[in-house]
């Protein structure tokens, strides 16, 4: 299948890594807003994939291609709606990074447009993707923990401030907030999408002296989840030098640990279990620091989604779950008072 990458920012390194090793699929062009920047790029896809990537100049010629099969939107969250609009009335598939857009509303839009033009939309959570992961999301699914009591989620990460010195970094017009829907939104959603919706949340998000942005760089959060059980949450690129985001669950019959791209499981009869391997996410100073290998997984899913008409891994609707949360925790923030989180 054939793909068109939309956005050569920080994420677009990953992307050439994962289309290079991925099975079957082929970068069949580029987009960046930057000219100069555009054909460096190009330049460079070509080397490393051995075959000419050509620089597209607007969406409309994507849209038109009829050779190519999907477009990845890498792009910031204020450049989404646009794109979006051009691509779904062209009926192009539409794979895109986190977040979906800058505020639940403008999530929720872009979701009902592509049902409505009933063109695929993925999100890259490559948490999703990671073996770990897939493991726990298998055990709590055949209640291998008996009935789930309590939830830990912990992004203890860092960011110096030269990151956040980058123009529209960290700002509610160009990112839609800080680390909630920027960082913590990929453990989040792991989270909803191993345990299920949250119910009502409580929170305090806050910018800290550690750090000069507009929106938070510390958020904290108790929860209650439709199940029944309840949680707490605690996100921040203030806590050097950054360590691995994490989820934690107390069950009646067992305890589950997933960090680091490891999954820890102890029995309460003393057992302990141990599934995944190691690996970086990104969680200290250097951003890009983790393997591209979750980005293929995604990517190879989506394409075979295309083909076989599947769900893909993490659908435009099921990520909005994050969003709502997100939502709620910036007004619960604001208002100091439990929240519901807004059901569909």
């Amino acid at each position: 299948m054939k793909t068109v990458l939309i956005g050569l920012g920080m994420v677009a390194d990953t992307h050439l890594a994962a289309i290079r090793d991925a099975a079957g699929i082929e970068l069949a062009a580029v987009m960046g807003r930057d000219p100069a920047r555009a054909a460096a790029f190009s330049a460079k896809a070509a080397a490393e994939l051995g075959y000419p990537v050509p620089v597209c100049r607007a969406i409309k010629e994507i849209a038109a291609d009829e050779t190519i099969d999907f477009a990845v939107i890498a792009t910031p969250p204020d450049a989404r709606h646009d794109l979006v609009e051009v691509l779904s009335a062209a009926g192009k598939p539409i794979l895109m990074e986190k977040p979906i857009e800058r505020t639940l509303a403008a999530a929720e839009a872009i979701v009902r447009r592509c049902e409505t033009a009933r063109v695929p939309l993925g999100l890259v959570l490559q948490h999703r993707a990671r073996a770990a992961s897939q493991k726990l999301k298998q055990l709590l699914d055949g209640r291998a923990f008996g009935q789930v009591a309590t939830v830990e989620i912990r992004v203890p990460w860092w960011r110096d401030q030269a990151y956040y010195d980058a123009p529209g970094r960290g700002t509610y017009a160009r990112d839609g907030g800080g680390v909630m829907i920027n960082q913590a939104i990929h453990t989040l959603d792991l989270a909803l999408w191993l345990l299920g919706p949250m119910q009502t949340v409580q929170a305090m998000m806050r910018t800290t002296p550690l750090h000069a942005l507009e929106a938070e760089d510390w958020a904290g959060a108790l929860f209650s989840l439709e199940s029944g059980a309840c949680g707490c949450l605690v996100a921040t690129t203030a806590a050097y030098p950054g360590e691995a985001e994490s989820i934690s669950i107390q069950g009646s019959e067992a305890a589950a640990r997933l960090a680091s791209g490891v999954l820890t499981v102890t029995h309460l009869d003393g057992r302990v279990e141990s599934f995944g391997a190691e690996a970086s996410t990104g969680g200290g100073a250097d951003p890009m620091a983790f393997t591209h290998a979750w980005h293929q997984s995604v990517l190879e899913d989506f394409a075979a989604c295309l083909s076989t008409g599947a769900e893909p891994l993490a659908s435009g609707r099921s990520a909005l779950e994050a969003h709502r949360v997100i939502d709620a925790m910036e007004r619960a923030s604001g208002n100091g008072q439990t929240t519901e989180i807004p059901r569909p």
